[in-house]
């Protein structure tokens, strides 16, 4: 689930602490990441404008399950772009499930420790072997050095990624650069993504205005 598949994209594979952008970017992202995985599950679907929910049937999965029954409630927003920013402020609980999940899995190991002997300091590091972040990583650098077509769920993915501030962790500073035209494109073939980019363009600018 892609859900799963942002969470551990950002952490760092040795260190186990969170990498990319602070701030809202991560809670964002793990929104976008959710609505995803709802529409790749056919329960969901866009317009221009529109969140439309198509099939209210459990998936079964604890996370994702009590988000679809939000959708279409009346304070609910309809649109992505709001439902993103809703979402995005129970990043924090949903992160938290998908960390012991993903721990239980054996995709990740847990370890507590103390940061100058007084802050606690709860960290994620892969156990060897755990290699889908790194495949992650390994494909979603080859598509785009390639100009590869991605498939839909690979689009969504470099949406998230972009949205996080991962890119600069997978491609190196000059072929970041080489590749923006392309990854501009393909990112926008989901209006979903679409959504997702415009949600943290705003939430930057708002920052802007705030510290000025």
């Amino acid at each position: 689930m892609l859900i799963e598949r942002i969470v551990l994209l950002s952490l760092d594979d040795a260190t186990g602490r969170p990498v990319g952008r602070a701030g809202m970017a991560p809670d964002l992202a793990l929104a976008g990441a959710a609505l995803m995985d709802l529409a790749l599950a056919a329960r969901i679907d866009t317009d221009r404008d529109r969140v439309l929910v198509v099939d209210r049937t459990p998936i079964g999965d604890p996370v994702l399950d009590p988000l679809l029954a939000m959708l279409g409630l009346p304070e609910t927003p309809a649109d992505a772009r709001g439902l993103i920013m809703l979402l995005a402020r129970q990043g924090g609980a949903m992160r938290a499930a998908l960390l012991d999940r993903l721990v239980a899995a054996g995709a990740l190991a847990r370890e507590q420790g103390r940061f100058l002997f007084l802050l606690a300091d709860l960290r994620f590091p892969k156990p060897a072997g755990a290699a889908m972040a790194a495949d992650d990583r390994a494909r979603l650098r080859a598509l785009l050095l390639a100009e590869e077509i991605p498939t839909p769920e690979e689009a969504l993915l470099l949406g998230l990624a972009r949205a996080a501030g991962l890119l600069p962790l997978i491609l190196a500073p000059e072929e970041l650069g080489r590749v923006q035209p392309w990854l501009t494109l393909v990112t926008r073939i989901e209006s979903l993504n679409r959504s997702l980019g415009t949600a943290v363009a705003d939430l930057r600018a708002a920052r802007t205005l705030q510290s000025s």
